[in-house]
């Protein structure tokens, strides 16, 4: 009997949701008119100074960045239940993270995984407004909410609009 209400519980507690993997941010002919302007002076230095691995690394961090830029966001399918995490077939558990966060940037609302790990990374998870609450409370009877900040290289990479 308990283990049917534990189950009745856990789907009470489940929460869908689709959310695009990343801010997509608008890049004008002046970002990368820029961008060209510092990828071929890099190389110049780069053949200037007779550094040709340099130089090779130049051209292919450049064009991933352009193909990474152009790209769209995908929508990912994400559900959370009593288990964790799950994005598309990823379960991120609770007791990967020892906190997390909420952030607003740009009027787009994210939860920010914060691991327990000392070298893993943050999980950074976009979500409706309107099951904002659902989804915060969710994580609140699992993880203690902490503030959260973008650190510098976050910021960096919001001021080069990547």
């Amino acid at each position: 009997m308990v283990l049917v209400y534990n189950l009745s519980m856990a789907k009470k507690n489940m929460v869908n949701w689709e959310a695009r993997e990343y801010i997509a941010r608008e890049k004008n002919a002046a970002w990368y008119v820029c961008f060209g302007i510092v990828v071929v002076g890099l190389a110049a230095l780069a053949i200037f100074m007779q550094q040709f691995t340099f130089l090779l690394l130049i051209i292919v961090a450049a064009v991933a960045l352009v193909v990474y830029s152009v790209r769209p966001p995908r929508v990912l399918h994400y559900s959370l239940s009593s288990k964790g995490l799950s994005e598309g077939n990823n379960l991120y558990t609770f007791g990967d993270f020892k906190s997390f966060g909420v952030l607003n940037e740009d009027n787009h609302y994210s939860i920010v995984l914060i691991p327990k790990k000392r070298f893993a990374t943050s999980v950074v998870v976009y979500f409706p407004e309107t099951s904002g609450e659902e989804i915060v409370d969710i994580f609140g009877a699992h993880l203690p909410m902490e503030p959260v900040k973008l650190d510098v290289l976050d910021k960096l990479v919001r001021l080069l609009r990547i």
